[in-house]
């Protein structure tokens, strides 16, 4: 053992150049760009909510219904407007209709008449409920749009959490490869020396040579991985593929907890603050107020108008002259074009109506089932770690007697094979376990709440 410890220690420098230089992604080695601080689960999380396209997109989409509240309530408010109007036009006297003394009958043409106008107009609505119901159901509809920017804001922040730890995941198997080429390569130098010193055989060099093999292929495909979650990262926070992001904590500094929330309060917690669920009340609110702003135009309307200028032929004998009036609308019949339009939005109504119950149930599935996969993978780190404790224990026996010399290096290869598969069950149980806890914060609307 104590000749096993000399070799890894070693060796261990070059391994760690190699990868520095050659498993860093390019984007890291280029003159790029780093966030100030180190990035935990919940910080990429929250990230995301704020710059991911996605979420970004949907504020946009908010603020578009925002501003639709503003020219719906254009119909309430005053209207005014000023024109300027130089004009000219020549009457055909034949199209009056009747013979008046002097003309001919035939038509003559008079004119041509030049008139100079200049007036303001005022309009405004005095009591419109149709329009009133117009405005409300505009903010309802940016309501139910503000709530889905924050429902698209919290799936953004679950699917940056994945990547989080799917890049966790690779820098794991990474490390992990790491210690399986420190071994096979240190073994490798055993092998060898027995061989020159004479104590050795050459089927224990070749055995040895074809495991160093075998380790750096799992190496490169670790670090194309390890690559590629990085880059899957960048893109879910929203950041530029130039950024290099630095994890504050690794797969197995996460919290693990030994006791499973309670599901009833779990999926009460669902029920109170998932976004989706607030956006489909929204939505069904929206649905119901444009029904009834529909039905609001059916009612009187009741506006004054009126406009004030000057008129004449030139500047010198402008007269001023003005129109006002007040104008009360009562709609009779459409072609029962508004009762088509109330049916659609009723029925729209009743759709959403369908889903946001669908969506309850969802919620309450999603918390369940979360909580059965935190317990199960709870147990598989547990199982996952005695299984690593053996193979390292089996893997110390094998290598002491392959270092007294008393047997091949056949035993040391099968138990650091064993210790590999080890190291990727806890790998992937520590990964499953986190994807759980990020499932639960999901079903509960709470992603972006992670510490």
């Amino acid at each position: 053992m104590t000749i096993v410890h000399h070799r890894i220690s070693r060796r261990l420098g070059a391994v760690l150049a190699f990868l520095t230089l050659a498993a860093a992604p390019a984007a890291a080695r280029a003159q790029d760009t780093t966030l100030a601080h180190p990035l935990s689960l919940g910080d990429a999380a929250r990230l995301a909510a704020r710059q991911s396209a996605s979420a970004q997109a949907a504020r946009f989409r908010s603020e578009q219904a925002a501003a639709r509240i503003s020219q719906s309530r254009a119909a309430l408010l005053p209207n005014f407007s000023v024109d300027a109007i130089e004009s000219g036009h020549t009457i055909n006297t034949a199209t009056f209709g009747l013979e008046l003394p002097g003309m001919n009958p035939d038509g003559e043409i008079i004119g041509p008449v030049k008139t100079l106008d200049t007036r303001g107009r005022l309009s405004l609505s005095l009591l419109d409920l149709g329009a009133l119901g117009r405005v409300k159901s505009a903010r309802s509809a940016a309501d139910a749009s503000e709530a889905d920017a924050v429902n698209v804001a919290e799936q953004s922040a679950a699917l940056a959490a994945a990547a989080y730890l799917r890049t966790q995941r690779a820098d794991a198997q990474l490390l992990a490869r790491l210690a399986d080429s420190v071994l096979a390569d240190s073994l490798l130098g055993i092998a060898r020396d027995q061989f020159r010193a004479g104590v050795g055989v050459a089927l224990d060099v070749t055995r040895a040579e074809a495991q160093v093999a075998s380790v750096r292929a799992q190496l490169i495909v670790a670090r194309n991985e390890r690559d590629r979650a990085s880059l899957e990262l960048q893109r879910a926070l929203g950041l530029s593929l130039g950024t290099t992001v630095r994890l504050a904590d690794s797969l197995s500094t996460l919290p693990i907890s030994d006791t499973l929330p309670d599901e009833q309060a779990a999926i009460e917690r669902a029920m109170r603050q998932r976004p989706d669920l607030r956006a489909a009340d929204a939505q069904l609110q929206a649905a119901e107020q444009q029904a009834s702003a529909i039905k609001a135009e059916r009612l009187p309307s009741v506006g004054v108008f009126g406009d004030e200028g000057w008129l004449g032929t030139n500047s010198g004998n402008m007269l001023n002259t003005y129109t006002w009036g007040v104008q009360v609308s009562l709609p009779i019949f459409d072609g029962f074009r508004r009762e088509g339009r109330i049916q659609e939005q009723e029925a729209v109504a009743r759709e959403v109506d369908v889903r946001r119950r669908d969506l309850r149930q969802q919620a309450a599935i999603e918390v369940r089932g979360a909580l059965l996969d935190l317990r199960s993978a709870r147990e598989q780190v547990d199982a996952a770690r005695e299984r690593l404790r053996l193979a390292e224990q089996e893997l110390k026996q094998a290598q002491d007697r392959f270092t007294a010399g008393v047997a091949g290096n056949a035993d040391v290869i099968t138990a650091s094979l064993s210790l590999n598969a080890s190291r990727n069950l806890v790998i992937d149980a520590l990964t499953s376990y986190q994807s759980a806890r990020v499932s639960l914060a999901r079903a509960e609307g709470s992603v972006t709440t992670l510490p």
